[in-house]
C-alpha cells in the first residue's frame, strides 16, 4: 500500500474509533441550542474536547467571545523541514436558529470539523518524510446565521496563516460544491414631518409615502433584473397612528446575487430607487448596510475533484450539482482569502433546512454514518494535498484564477453602473 493510502486508512480508523465520542460531542451541542454570539456552552464543550489531548494547543475565546482555536503540530517534515509548515484548517460552526434550534445542522458541522482534524492528525502521525511539515488548526467560528463570525475573524487576521481551509454543511444531497450566493442587508430610513392627517396634512412630509414608493420602485425594478438576482424586504416601521402624517419610516431589504461584482450593480440600482422616493416626497433618506456582506463561495476544481474521488471510495453518491441553489454563508468570504472547500452532505432526511423536521434529523443517530463519512473524505482530501506538492500548486492556481474571474466586470450595460 502506498504511503498516501496508508495515511487515509489511518484517518478512517481514527474516526471510526472515536465515533461514540464524536456523536456525544454533537448531541451535547444539539441539545443546548444557542444563538449566534451566545454559544457559550458549545464553545466550552469544544474547548474541553480538544483540551483532553495535551498534543493540542487550545485557545479559548479566540478573538471573539465564543470563538476558539486548537492547533497541533507541526510534524512530518522531512527534506523540507526548513520550510514553514503547511497549515491545514478545519472550521466548526455551532450556532442555532431562534425557536427551532439546530435546524441547519451546525452541531454536525462542528462534529465534522473535529472529526476531520482528528483523522488528519492520525494520518500525519504515520509519516515523517513529507516534503514539508504540516500543522493542523481547528477554528471555531460562531454566529454564521446572524453576524458573519468568520468575517470578523478574517478582519482580525485569524485566517492569515492558513494554507487550506475545509468545512462541510448538512443539506439534502451530497455535493462537492453548490453555488452559494452573495447577500447584503440594507436598512433605509425616511425622515419626514408630522402633521394632523385630516386638519392640515399639507403641513406634513409623509415618510410612509416615501417607503411605499420605494417598495413599489423595487417591485417595478425586478422585471429588469437578471433572473438569478433577488431583492426582498419589508416595511419595519410605517408610522404611529392614522391621524398623524408619518414622520419616520424604515425598510429592511436583502440583496442577493451570484457574485460580488453583481451585487455592486444591484446595490446601485436599489439605492437609486430609495433616493428617488425621497426626492418625490421631500423626505430625507438614510441608507445603511448594518452587517457584513456574505460573499459567494469561490469554487476550487482541484479540491472538489479530490473530495469526490475520496467520497466515492467511501460510498458517497454525488448527484448532479444544482444550478439554482440560493443559500448564503460567510464561508464565501473565507474562500476569497484562502483556498478552501465547502462541500454539502446528506444526513438521511428529505426535510429542508430551517425546519423543525431538520432539527430532529440533525440530532438523530442515523445522521452519524453520513456525518462521519464526510469527515473522513475531508481528511483524506487533505492527505492528498499535503502529500503532493503538485496538487498544492494546482489548488493555489485554481484559487488565483477563481479570484481573477470574479474581478472581471460584465460586458454589458450593467457594468457601467456601480455603487458609490
Amino acid at each position: 500500500m502506498e504511503a498516501p493510502q496508508r495515511m487515509k486508512a489511518a484517518a478512517q480508523r481514527c474516526v471510526d474509533a472515536r465515533r461514540d465520542e464524536l456523536h456525544a460531542l454533537s448531541r451535547d451541542i444539539w441539545s443546548r441550542p444557542e444563538l449566534g454570539g451566545n454559544e457559550t456552552h458549545a464553545h466550552d464543550t469544544l474547548v474541553r474536547f480538544f483540551s483532553r489531548d495535551e498534543a493540542w494547543t487550545v485557545h479559548a475565546h479566540h478573538v471573539l467571545p465564543t470563538a476558539f482555536r486548537a492547533s497541533w503540530g507541526p510534524a512530518g517534515g522531512g527534506a523540507g523541514a526548513g520550510e514553514p509548515p503547511l497549515n491545514v484548517a478545519f472550521l466548526c460552526e455551532y450556532d442555532a436558529l431562534p425557536g427551532i434550534g439546530h435546524a441547519c445542522g451546525h452541531n454536525l458541522i462542528a462534529e465534522v470539523g473535529a472529526a476531520a482534524a482528528l483523522g488528519l492528525k492520525a494520518a500525519l502521525e504515520t509519516r515523517t518524510d513529507l516534503h514539508r511539515p504540516v500543522k493542523i488548526t481547528v477554528l471555531g467560528t460562531p454566529a454564521e446565521e446572524v453576524n458573519g463570525g468568520k468575517i470578523d475573524l478574517i478582519l482580525a487576521g485569524a485566517f492569515a496563516d492558513f494554507d487550506l481551509v475545509f468545512m462541510a454543511h448538512p443539506a439534502q444531497q451530497d455535493a462537492s460544491f453548490l453555488p452559494c450566493i452573495t447577500v447584503d442587508e440594507v436598512l433605509v430610513k425616511y425622515h419626514g414631518k408630522a402633521a394632523h392627517a385630516s386638519a392640515y396634512p399639507w403641513e406634513g412630509v409623509n415618510a410612509l409615502d416615501a417607503a411605499v414608493l420605494a417598495y413599489n420602485n423595487l417591485s417595478a425594478l425586478r422585471q429588469q433584473l437578471r433572473p438569478e438576482w433577488r431583492l426582498h424586504g419589508i416595511i419595519k416601521h410605517g408610522g404611529e397612528q392614522p391621524n398623524i402624517v408619518p414622520a419616520f419610516t424604515q425598510l429592511e431589504f436583502y440583496l442577493r446575487t451570484p457574485q460580488v461584482e453583481d451585487l455592486r450593480v444591484l446595490k446601485a440600482k436599489a439605492e437609486a430607487c430609495f433616493r428617488a422616493a425621497a426626492v418625490a416626497t421631500g423626505c430625507r433618506v438614510e441608507i445603511t448596510y448594518p452587517g457584513h456582506c456574505y460573499y459567494n463561495i469561490l469554487p476550487n476544481a482541484t479540491l472538489a475533484k479530490l473530495y469526490e474521488n475520496n467520497g466515492t471510495a467511501l460510498g458517497i453518491q454525488f448527484q448532479e450539482q444544482s444550478a439554482n441553489f440560493s443559500g448564503s454563508t460567510d464561508f464565501g468570504n473565507v474562500s476569497f482569502v484562502v483556498p478552501g472547500l465547502h462541500p454539502f452532505f446528506y444526513i438521511c432526511t428529505e426535510a429542508l433546512n430551517h425546519t423543525e423536521e431538520y432539527t430532529e434529523a440533525a440530532g438523530a443517530e442515523k445522521a452519524q454514518l453520513f456525518t462521519l463519512r464526510t469527515a473522513k473524505a475531508l481528511a483524506m482530501t487533505a492527505v492528498d494535498v499535503v502529500c503532493c506538492p503538485d496538487l498544492l500548486r494546482q489548488v493555489r492556481e485554481d484559487f488565483r484564477l477563481a479570484k481573477l474571474k470574479q474581478e472581471k466586470p460584465r460586458k454589458d450595460g450593467d457594468a457601467a453602473l456601480t455603487a458609490p
